[in-house]
């Protein structure tokens, strides 16, 4: 099974790193291996959201035709159907999950993830591979100060 990270980035700092994602990674990766840093931590809490636990759950068991396992007291979920099967540890500024392929987790989790979050963020654990699962959103405001020139 595969291991990955997903995190909620703040709407500022999603459309700033939308395409520069590789900054993201590192500073993701560096942030973990050393979780002792305190700048690391501070910077980490100011450009990521939280995840509610209880809301995300309730959420992805009203997905039609999903079975959900909780463990009572602990952030350990498990997910499925007949076709696919995904297990999360749902954290409080990440979600760390397993499964087969990516195609589990997006019938089973990026669904109901981008439906409630507009900015998500994940990382494969084992290999050099990250990205964003839901496109930056951005308002195109008519600027009355542009010029357009043909």
């Amino acid at each position: 099974m595969k291991e990955y990270m997903v995190y909620l980035i703040k709407e500022e700092f999603a459309i700033h790193y939308y395409y520069k994602s590789d900054i993201l990674y590192r500073f993701l990766q560096e942030y973990h291996d050393e979780q002792s840093r305190n700048d690391l931590r501070m910077q980490f809490n100011f450009i990521t959201k939280g995840f509610p636990k209880e809301s995300l759950t309730s959420q992805l068991i009203r997905q039609p035709k999903n079975t959900l396992y909780k463990e009572k007291r602990s952030e350990f979920v498990e997910l499925g159907n007949r076709h696919y099967y995904i297990a999360l540890h749902i954290y409080e500024k990440h979600i760390k999950f397993r499964c087969e392929t990516l195609q589990d987790a997006e019938e089973l989790l990026f669904a109901t993830l981008r439906r409630i979050y507009p900015y998500i963020f994940i990382v494969d654990n084992h290999y050099e591979n990250y990205g964003w699962i839901s496109p930056v959103r951005t308002s195109s405001v008519y600027n009355n100060d542009e010029v357009l020139y043909s």
